[in-house]
């Protein structure tokens, strides 16, 4: 059989397994789902250095140490913030507005997973699908195939020893462009989540299914005036570093102001920088991007060394990041581009307003709603980067790239970054379990508030009361029962409990006849029986439903003929 045919038939296969499981996990409760997700987290870290190995001797791009990280990020970080959120049954009540909100699994998932971020990739995506009630179904990048089919193994086997049901988690195989477009447009496949190049996520949204897709990276670090300079250039170089470049949220530009253009050429260079002459940055440029300017993946995740090799550049042992000094952004200036690897582009401006404009150019070259970062103490300008900056990210005196996804600021953990529909995607959000359900709502009439009894197997917290005049309601009560000539008539209630017998008066002592209420509610009943008295009531007596059922339960209401 053809390989693209056996793709094919692979697909339609893993879609019914995963369809036929999801009908089942639809059903877990809460507590189930959790279960299921805490034990698919703990294998996931328990695997994370072998699985971190795997993807490096298979793809080549970037280290072992990194990806254990990343590993580790997209198994316990992911889990410990998705851990508490609720997935199932209702998840929200606002009583005052009369509106519920439930959750509802969106079925089966088409999951693309890329080289550059296999593993960490496939973990993260996996448990916020199945915290949804979602099964699903990954199409690995061809080159790395076995790393991928190897982390869903794992996942799966240990999602169905905690009672998930077989299916749940798949993986292709045979993974070809045609057995990924399969999958993607397959009837049962209810939605795509697909991370990649721009090429992939485009075919994703070009299916019809809705689909959740990232765009590149271009990020640009602004180093202003005021910053700490030591401490933003080692942020800068933690994140263009961390696991060789890979990260799509890495830098790939630093842009300083002129006056401490010098400070910052130092602790480029204290910091492992090389910075290139002309030369050296044309013969870069014929190694890193390719006629389409588009990246060579041969210098993707690759050490700078073995990169200015390629390039035929000596530099100095212990040369982390080379540093291309560059006077403008487009064709003309090739490493002007995300770049994937130890490279950064260097940009001097006059000011920060100079810098601001220098940003946006490289964002619209590439990068458009990913992430941004500045190092700055002015929080004007850092507001004025915030309100300007055509991203959905823009992180503070940190490194990008694990600045971005949640590493080291409070964005929620993700390893896909959606980039708005500055970027061509559906959502600017870090994706989380909660894009990963659909919520019914259950909407009353603007009339009606939910009543006690609909909060009683919920934590919803009371609304404060009301003041109002008890004798006010009963007077427009008796007003609107004259007005349309009726009479009340008390429904049939259950024979209630005797009341407790009343202590005989003093000899002599006439009984006074008891005053009916004129209005009951629950706190009234609640705080009859903590004062040990009953509470009488007649025909117009106004009675909630709930103090109603509470009052005969407690045998505190004594009606009145």
């Amino acid at each position: 059989m053809d390989r693209d045919l056996e793709s094919i038939q692979q697909a339609r296969s893993l879609i019914d397994q995963a369809f036929q499981a999801q009908a089942r996990l639809s059903q877990f409760s809460q507590d189930q789902v959790d279960s299921v997700v805490r034990q698919m987290a703990e294998a996931g870290l328990g695997a994370a250095e072998k699985l971190a190995r795997m993807a490096v001797e298979e793809t080549g791009f970037g280290n072992v140490a990194d990806k254990i990280l990343k590993n580790k990020f997209g198994a316990e970080f992911v889990h410990e913030a998705i851990k508490d959120l609720k997935t199932v049954g209702i998840i929200r009540e606002d009583r005052k507005e009369g509106i519920l909100e439930i959750a509802s699994p969106v079925g089966v998932i088409a999951a693309v997973i890329p080289s550059t971020n296999p593993t960490s990739t496939t973990i993260n995506k996996a448990l916020i699908a199945l915290k949804g009630r979602n099964t699903i179904v990954f199409s690995p990048h061809p080159s790395a195939s076995g790393c991928i089919r190897e982390t869903s193994r794992i996942l799966s086997e240990a999602a169905v020893a905690a009672g998930a049901p077989e299916g749940s988690i798949g993986c292709l195989s045979q993974a070809t462009i045609e057995g990924t477009r399969e999958l993607m447009s397959h009837r049962k496949t209810a939605l795509i989540l697909a991370t990649g190049g721009h090429g992939l996520v485009k075919a994703a949204y070009s299916v019809g299914k809705p689909a959740f897709g990232v765009g590149p990276g271009n990020v640009p670090a602004y180093v202003e005036s005021s910053a700490d300079i030591p401490r933003a250039i080692q942020d800068i170089f933690a994140g263009k570093c961390f696991d060789n470049g890979t990260l799509c949220s890495s830098e790939q530009a630093i842009i300083t102001d002129a006056a401490i253009k010098d400070r910052v050429i130092e602790e480029i260079k204290h910091n492992g920088g090389h910075f290139l002459n002309e030369q050296e940055i044309q013969a870069l440029a014929q190694v890193v991007v390719t006629p389409k300017r588009t990246v060579n993946p041969k210098i993707v995740g690759k050490p700078a060394a073995t990169i200015a090799a390629l390039a035929g550049i000596r530099i100095p042992e212990g040369t982390r990041v080379l540093v291309a000094p560059l006077s403008g952004v487009g064709r003309d200036y090739p490493l002007s581009i995300e770049k994937l690897s130890p490279i950064l582009a260097f940009y001097v401006e006059k000011d920060w307003e100079a810098a601001c404009d220098r940003c946006i150019e490289l964002l619209n070259y590439g990068g458009l709603g990913h992430t941004l970062a500045i190092h700055s103490k002015n929080d004007r300008i850092i507001r004025q980067f915030g309100l300007q900056k055509p991203v959905f990210r823009i992180v503070v005196n940190t490194q990008a790239a694990l600045g971005a996804v949640g590493y080291t600021t409070r964005l929620f953990p993700s390893m896909t970054l959606g980039c708005g529909t500055l970027g061509g995607n559906i959502t600017s959000d870090n994706i989380s379990p909660l894009h990963l359900i659909n919520i019914k709502r259950v909407a009353y009439s603007r009339t009606h508030n939910l009543g006690e009894d609909s909060s009683r197997a919920i934590d919803v917290p009371k609304q404060e009361a009301t003041p109002f005049d008890r004798g006010e309601v009963s007077d427009l009560v008796d007003r609107l029962m004259a007005d349309r000539r009726l009479q009340f008539h008390r429904p049939a209630e259950p024979a209630p409990p005797p009341a407790r017998p009343t202590p005989p008066r003093e000899t002599g002592q006439t009984a006074d006849p008891p005053e009916p209420a004129s209005f009951v509610c629950e706190e009234d009943i609640r705080q009859a029986v903590k004062e040990d008295r009953k509470i009488h009531v007649d025909g117009k007596s106004i009675i909630t439903p709930a103090a109603r059922d509470l009052g005969n339960e407690k045998a505190v209401l004594v009606y009145l003929d």
